[in-house]
Formats: C-alpha cells, structure tokens, sequence
C-alpha cells in the first residue's frame, strides 16, 4: 500500500475522496441526548479536514466548545453502488480510529449540515494504523477515548442502533462509494469538550485482537478571531454547551425542574397526551373553562399580573391550551443580528423544537414594529403538533398564518422582517411577554377574551374552581332568564344559596 506524500494522510491508502458521517448511531449517545433517529442521517466532511497521530488541533479565538467524537471509521477497499446488506462488509478494506471533532459554538448556524463546526483543518484525525476488515467481525468492534489520560469512552460496534454494514448499504443507494473513501461510524455516549493543553486519544481494537493503536492529538488554543462581515460568529447557549458537553452537569449548569402537581411526564403517565406534559383530564378541563373564569380565580388567590395584555387571537373562535415554550428577542443591534440574526438562530432552534401539546411563547418587548414569525414558522410549529403560538410583537403573512389553522395571538400584523426591530437571542428561558412573566412550563390557556398564564403547580386547583363557578354563574343565569331580580341572586343571598346547594344534593 503507498501513502499519499502529504503526511495529513499517512494512516490511509491516500487522500480520500469522500468522508461521510453519521449523526447518531449508538444507542448510549441517543440515550444521553433523549431521541433515538428512526434511520441514519449523514453530513460530509472536507477531506482537508484530516489529520495524522500526534499532530494538534486548534480552538478557535472567541470559542468555548471544542468537542471530541472518538469513532469507528471504516475505509472502503472496493467500489460499492447498489449493494446488499450482506455483500457490504465485503466493500470494506480497513477500519481505523478518528476523532469527529466538532466547535458547538459554530453549530446552530450549520444545523445538520455541519460545515463550519466540523470541518476545520485538523477536525479529522484518523490512524494511526490499519486494521484489515476481512479478520474481524464488525460487531466485535470496540472503540475507545482517553481525555488527558482518563477514560471517556467505551464501547462497542454491538451497541449502535444502525449495524456497520447497514451504513455502507444504506450510503451505497445514494452513491457510489469509491475505493479510499472513509466513513465515519458516530459516537458513543462520553463525548465531552476539550480544552487548550489537553490530549485526546482514540484506539479501535477487537478485545485481544488487532488494534489501531492509539491516535493521539493535541489541543492548542488559537488566536485569529472570526470576521463579522463575512459570516456568523460563534455563540453558545446552554443547549449547546450541554450536549458538547454530554450533560447540564458536566457543563456546570444548574437542573431544569421537575414538573410538578398537575403537570405531569409523558414518559411515566398513560393518561398524558404524547409529547405534552398536561394530562388528558387536566387539558379536557381546561378546554372547558373559560380564560375570564380563569382569571377570577387566579385573582382571589392574589394574582392579577398573569395576563398576557395587548395580544389578539387570529382565530377567535378556537382555544388555547398549552404549556410554554419560550423564545426571546432583544432590541435590534445591526452587529448582534449579524451573529445572532441568520443562519440557524435561537427562533429557528426553537420552532424546530417545539413539541406537541407546547405553545411558543415570544418577548418581543410589545413592539409591534416587524414580524416576529411568518408562515413557514406557523406551518412548522403547526406540523409538530404545537397547540399555538403567543407574540407581544407582529405577525408578518398574516393571512397566510391565519390559514395555517394553528391559534396564533399577537399584537398585529406587520410586514417587516425580523431584522427591522429584533435578534433572536434565547429560547428555554423566562421571558416577559405581554407585561407578564411566562416560564419554560407554565400553563398558557386563551379564548377570545386573550391569554392567561397559569403557574403549573395550582392548576388543577384554578380550573376546578373555575368550572365550579362556571356551573354556579349558568344556574344564576338562567334564574335571571326566568324573570328574576338581580339583586340577592348575584351574588347569591342566604336565600338563594341554600336553593342552589338544594339543587345540588346539598354539595358546595
């Protein structure tokens, strides 16, 4: 076998033609990061990007992030188009270790693609040596990461949801896969950040077999910062930390809260709705109960500023409910739409997010003064089952919004982009919308009366006694009806009540 002169591919047969990747492909990863793909998914990496054992990487100026994938890579020997599951393995040459690299911080830009946050010079280390593919058997395979010494990672090709020889079928649909070309097989749980002056270390093996040895590469940190008038900047959120990191602990971030009384999980209880934290029981009450009984209710417990205040219903006739998800804007500064404002921003990552049974809840400060959604965000949110959309600020396509079907309050329409008067900054936070604060959670009901929010722990409380003064407000209604005097009636004398408990079988 001849090496190509450049010594970046000094592990391989030569420069390859292709890298292709898999997002998630272990079953520990897809348990740490809570969704587990119905099929693999791919992205391409330059082969620029590879790099021989022993060389070093650099972190980016202005970045936090820099995360370590210790991986299988499986190096193709015989062009493969069209093949069979069980004629892949025999497409396949070599197996070798690689590190997938990848900048979180440049990630919510390059959203599944990866471009930017993956394909850096140096993001690829691979080697540093060749093990021959005919001698082992694919689910023997271990793959295994060391962070300055320390054991990350650890596990085998028998814990991936997709089997290695399904990857090189699956790809070999699409395209032909070319003798040199590399794949790279995804990660297992373990996957955390590397800082400036750490070591990372990789080694594929057959436990008591052949081994790739050790691939070895240096972090360093670097100093040449990104241009703000050629691309997006880096930012990191806690989103991305977490996963960069492998968990909110690990990234030293605090716990999100449990759900509490009512609000239940969708995981543990039967009686709650797919995707949604509020049981069926609970959303059938609150469908019933209207906002303004709702509303009296929160106020004789002492809450009055739960109402979200300058916010009209596109469709009047439908109600809301749902639990928040939150997305917040800050005031337009041209240099941070510029980082924050294209690519995959915090209002995408959060419409893309949004689950069934949620309602996207935005701080647009009540400026009205551009859109803070359009259709194609209305019809996404819409296709992942969200029960709506709230935004102190405007609606741009209004008419096309409108006929997505989906309950949308706002404070009007506008025609103006995003960029005229707001940022995307975060989502999954607690923001102020409408003059009152809304929290990742609580519970948003709105009729055509407007929106309330209701906190998650005295709900059930607030909507039984509201639907109780609902059945006590119908049976005074239609005593008036009857031709009866207000006064004494409503509020109801000692007189009246005792015929109201009557009709009730004596109950209050």
């Amino acid at each position: 076998m001849t090496h190509d002169a450049d010594p970046r591919f000094a592990a391989l047969p030569g420069r390859p033609g292709k890298i292709v990747a898999i997002h998630l492909s272990y079953a520990s990863r897809a348990d740490q990061r809570g969704r587990r793909p119905q099929h693999p998914s791919y992205f391409f990496k330059p082969s620029s990007s590879v790099a021989a054992s022993g060389t070093a990487i650099e972190r980016p100026a202005g970045t936090e992030l820099l995360a370590f994938e210790g991986e299988i890579a499986l190096v193709i020997g015989a062009p493969a188009r069209r093949v069979s599951l069980e004629d892949a393995w025999s497409h396949v040459a070599w197996i070798t270790a690689a590190d997938d690299f990848g900048l979180y911080d440049l990630r919510a830009n390059d959203k599944g693609s990866n471009v930017r946050s993956k394909g850096g010079d140096g993001y690829t280390p691979i080697g540093p040596s060749l093990i021959d593919a005919r001698t082992v058997d694919p689910d023997a395979l271990r793959v295994r990461t060391w962070l300055n010494g320390e054991l990350a990672q650890d596990d085998t090709a028998a814990g991936m949801i997709f089997p290695l020889p399904q990857l090189v079928a699956d790809l070999s649909q699409h395209f032909t896969l070319e003798p040199g070309d590399v794949i790279l097989t995804g990660t297992p749980a373990g996957s955390s950040v590397a800082q400036p002056g750490d070591v990372v270390e990789v080694e594929v093996d057959v436990p008591g077999g052949p081994t790739s040895g050790r691939l070895v590469t240096r972090v360093v940190q670097g100093d040449a910062p990104f241009d703000p008038a050629l691309g997006s900047l880096p930012a990191a959120d806690d989103l991305q930390r977490t996963e960069a990191w492998g968990s909110r602990e690990a990234a030293g971030l605090p716990p999100v809260a449990e759900p509490v009384d009512a609000v239940t999980s969708p995981s543990t209880s039967s009686g709650t709705e797919a995707g949604s934290s509020l049981s069926l029981e609970l959303r059938a009450k609150l469908e019933a109960a209207p906002v303004a009984g709702l509303s009296a209710q929160l106020r004789k417990r002492g809450l009055n500023n739960v109402h979200i205040d300058g916010v009209r219903p596109l469709h009047p006739e439908a109600k809301l409910v749902g639990t928040a998800r939150t997305l917040r804007f800050v005031p337009n500064r041209e240099d941070l739409f510029a980082a924050h404002g294209g690519g995959y921003n915090a209002q995408k990552r959060v419409f893309d997010a949004v689950g069934e049974g949620e309602v996207v809840v935005i701080e647009a400060r009540g400026d009205a003064g551009s859109g803070t959604l359009g259709d194609i965000l209305a019809i996404r949110a819409h296709a992942r089952g969200a029960a709506g959309i709230v935004t102190d600020g405007g609606v741009r396509d209004a008419a096309a919004v409108a006929a997505v079907g989906i309950p949308v309050y706002s404070s009007g329409a506008h025609p103006a982009v995003l960029g005229r008067k707001h940022v995307p900054w975060e989502g999954d936070v607690t923001i102020a919308c409408g003059g009152t604060t809304v929290q990742p959670g609580d519970i948003l009901v709105g009729d055509g009366d407007g929106v309330v929010v209701i906190p998650p722990g005295i709900v059930e409380e607030i909507v039984d006694a509201a639907l109780a003064q609902e059945d006590e407000d119908a049976w005074i209604a239609g005593r008036v009806a009857e031709g009866h005097p207000v006064d004494g009636l409503f509020p109801m004398n000692a007189e009246w009540r005792a015929r109201y408990d009557a009709r009730n079988g004596g109950e209050r």
